[in-house]
């Protein structure tokens, strides 16, 4: 039986590309505000500077990374000292503009009415801060209390503990191969892997269902739970994967 569905945050259940790209584009306006020198930096240069950084630092904190990225932004234009301001710019901007995907809502709604929901992320999308305030009947963050990022199996451990669930209970729903799917998997969670992108399904990988949207969730998880008399539609059940290419 399963007793618990946990959501990745990030591309997950919150559309979080057009959110960074209105932040950076606050912090590039900023910029050239603040100096002529700023006019020969591009958009594309500030989306770059996250991949510049982000080998070195990526079990480091979002919010380290994004600072360093601003950092090697700003030194594109000789502003170095104003990391903190801008930085704080575009968190504001960041958080302002990151809203649920329109699937949401709706289907945690469905969710609510048989299992547990937990929300869990590498990330620093609060959930209160991206209107998703009050779903989640418990919140995971990586680098509280000293916790390490997802894929280390102490993350989904915390999961299971703030669950009150062993591992074979919980579902754990993302969009990331690795980190949401065979890493969830390989610490006994179960895994549905959310592919609102229509990709292709490696041959290596095999989640225990996958979905193009959750509206189809709730009927895939009555598919994995047994529970075939509950009371929600019966199709993409598991092992139905019609939106992906395999």
């Amino acid at each position: 039986m399963l007793s618990a569905v946990v959501f990745d945050a990030d591309e997950t259940l919150l559309d979080l590309r057009p959110a960074v790209t209105g932040g950076l584009v606050t912090v590039l306006d900023e910029m050239r505000r603040r100096t002529p020198a700023a006019a020969e930096v591009s958009l594309a240069d500030l989306e770059s500077d996250w991949g510049a950084v982000f080998g070195d630092l990526a079990s480091a904190p979002v919010r380290e990374i994004r600072r360093a990225a601003l950092a090697r932004s700003l030194a594109r234009a000789g502003l170095d000292d104003h990391l903190d301001e801008l930085a704080e710019l575009f968190f504001a901007r960041r958080f302002a503009l990151t809203r649920p995907f329109p699937d949401v809502l709706p289907a945690l709604a469905t969710l609510r009415q048989r299992w547990m929901l937990g929300f869990a992320t590498n990330g620093n999308s609060r959930a209160e801060r991206c209107g998703l305030a009050g779903e989640f009947t418990f919140e995971v963050y990586a680098h509280e209390n000293g916790l390490p990022k997802k894929p280390a199996p102490e993350f989904y451990a915390r999961v299971c503990e703030a669950a009150g669930a062993t591992p074979a209970q919980v579902v754990h729903v993302g969009d990331n191969l690795a980190f949401d799917v065979v890493a969830a998997q390989r610490a006994g969670l179960r895994a549905v892997w959310l592919n609102r992108r229509g990709e292709s399904l490696p041959p290596d990988v095999l989640p225990d269902a996958a979905v193009c949207s959750l509206a189809e969730l709730p009927a895939v998880l009555v598919g994995l739970s047994g529970e075939a008399d509950f009371s929600f539609p019966s199709r993409h059940r598991s092992g139905e994967t019609s939106c992906v290419d395999v």
